[in-house]
């Protein structure tokens, strides 16, 4: 169960795409503590995202959290790509980012992400977060929300 709402899978594949290293370990406890359980599979940057789903095509995971600003490959770069390949194309994107800008939300919105998750600075926060957007995946069976719900607040 998380966050009161009870999970479709019993084990899911999440895959994080985040050049840093503390945000990478932050995500990883908030899924501890919420008790999710799930596989996390890590890529640093946008080039190691595209080689890792282009090398695990017959077991994809079944969510990414993407994040905006890494080297490389930019997190929208990598989104675009996604959208385009017939088979990424049905993975649900997270975008997970500390950026605050309307207009590159709405960019990611009209380009086919599920959700946009903005980093939290505080610990509790980030995990509530994280658990929401999860919620809100496993409830809209991956259905991208309405725009006015594509930003997941706490």
């Amino acid at each position: 169960m998380l966050l009161g709402v009870e999970m479709k899978d019993e084990h899911f594949t999440i895959l994080l795409a985040d050049d840093d290293e503390d945000d990478r370990m932050f995500f990883q406890d908030a899924l501890d503590e919420l008790l999710v359980s799930a596989t996390l599979h890590v890529v640093s940057n946008g080039l190691d995202l595209m080689l890792f789903l282009k090398d695990h095509l017959h077991q994809l995971p079944q969510v990414i959290f993407l994040d905006l600003n890494m080297p490389s490959k930019s997190g929208a770069e990598c989104l675009a790509e996604i959208k385009k390949h017939k088979k990424l194309s049905k993975i649900p994107v997270i975008i997970y980012s500390t950026s605050a800008n309307p207009d590159v939300m709405e960019s990611l919105y009209n380009m086919g992400a599920l959700y946009y998750v903005r980093k939290e600075g505080d610990f509790s926060n980030l995990k509530s977060v994280i658990g929401k957007a999860l919620t809100l995946w496993q409830q809209n069976s991956s259905r991208q929300p309405h725009r006015s719900n594509f930003l997941v607040l706490l």
